[in-house]
């Protein structure tokens, strides 16, 4: 199995006004997120579409989308023409029930798709996940250590970031005193609270680090989910009961709009995580200009070079208290490293050169059809 680049070369279709109506007639391309809570897809869906209806008639469809995001009802897939302005229509999967609606659209409502999916998965994929699998046209992985665990041919598209949202700060300790923030080196973990993030890794990594290093603080910020909160709470009796419940901070969590700007706050960025698809948190830290220290899981060792940051095994707190220490110890290395990330994310991994790469794969799919 190799991995194909997009060919850009095919003629581009028109773009979609975000804020203007959407007619499902005039789309091309259609992108589904059937799930209503906040997950990793959803984010991808609302940070892509936007930017790709520039250049493309693209739509979301799904049951709980931001109205900035170009979308058409979910009702309208059963009453869609079913050709496309180009011919055949683009649907672009994330999950395997949106392979199925697909799948369902094409052959039961006879809708002329070309069918999509994107894979981030790192483990082998179940018997129905290959079988729909087979059924695409095209498949995306998101690595290529994703890309090992298909069994076809697929087209590698890393994740960017939207290096406008997120850059680094005009001045840092008036962003901290706004946000109620101490001083000294801050470092930070964001994300979903759990054993599979590793959250517990950073915090027992924080406790052995923070006792000798008077002016060192943590954040530990994300959603611990109703499965998850005796997790959380078990994280704060820890760091309690080692004389750093003010040390360790444990604020609520942000809205995505806010998030840049913790970030910015930071000195250092960890990204603990036990197993990973992706993971974007890595590429906002540094989009940012903060280092960061990450598990070898997901697709961090994709994004995180020696010059922005080091690498440890998932799990192992004396690896990850050792990168830390290192790094939080040498303030100028710190600043160095920081600058190297801005650099790396702005000149590899920006958000429009995702959208690119996906409309372009879109475009060979039209023009085939």
């Amino acid at each position: 199995m190799a991995a194909r680049a997009p060919d850009p070369a095919v003629p581009p279709v028109g773009p979609v006004d975000p804020a203007g109506p959407v007619d499902p007639a005039a789309i091309d391309v259609i992108a589904p997120n059937f799930k209503r809570r906040l997950s990793g897809v959803t984010a991808t869906v609302v940070r892509l579409v936007p930017l790709q209806a520039r250049d493309m008639a693209i739509a979301a469809t799904g049951p709980a989308l931001p109205p900035h995001v170009p979308q058409i009802p979910l009702a309208a897939l059963l009453t869609l023409p079913r050709r496309g302005p180009s011919g055949a229509r683009v649907w672009h999967a994330r999950r395997n029930v949106e392979m199925i609606g697909g799948l369902a659209l094409k052959h039961l409502l006879r809708k002329r798709l070309k069918l999509v999916f994107t894979s981030a998965s790192q483990r082998h994929h179940s018997a129905l996940t290959r079988w729909l699998i087979r059924r695409m046209d095209a498949v995306i992985a998101t690595s290529r250590r994703s890309a090992a665990y298909l069994e076809r041919e697929a087209d590698v598209i890393l994740h960017g970031i939207d290096t406008d949202a997120f850059r680094p700060p005009t001045d840092q300790m008036a962003l901290r005193r706004e946000l109620g923030l101490p001083g000294g080196v801050l470092i930070g973990c964001y994300g979903r609270i759990r054993a599979q993030k590793g959250t517990d890794v950073f915090v027992e990594t924080m406790i052995r680090l923070l006792a000798e290093r008077p002016h060192a603080h943590a954040l530990v910020m994300g959603r611990a989910t109703s499965e998850h909160r005796e997790f959380l709470r078990g994280l704060q009796a820890r760091s309690e009961a080692a004389g750093l419940g003010a040390r360790i901070l444990f604020p609520p969590e942000v809205p995505t709009h806010d998030i840049a700007h913790w970030y910015q706050a930071l000195d250092l960025f960890v990204a603990p995580q036990r197993w990973e698809g992706f993971g974007l948190t890595p590429l906002e830290a540094m989009a940012c200009s903060v280092p960061v220290v990450a598990t070898t899981v997901g697709a961090f060792e994709e994004i995180v070079s020696p010059e922005t940051g080091a690498l440890v095994p998932p799990g192992d707190v004396d690896a990850m208290a050792r990168a830390v220490a290192e790094l939080i110890d040498d303030p100028a290395r710190l600043a160095r490293m920081g600058e190297a990330a801005r650099r790396h994310m702005a000149g590899n991994f920006p958000l429009t050169g995702e959208a690119a790469a996906l409309n372009a794969i879109y475009r060979r799919l039209l023009a085939g059809s």
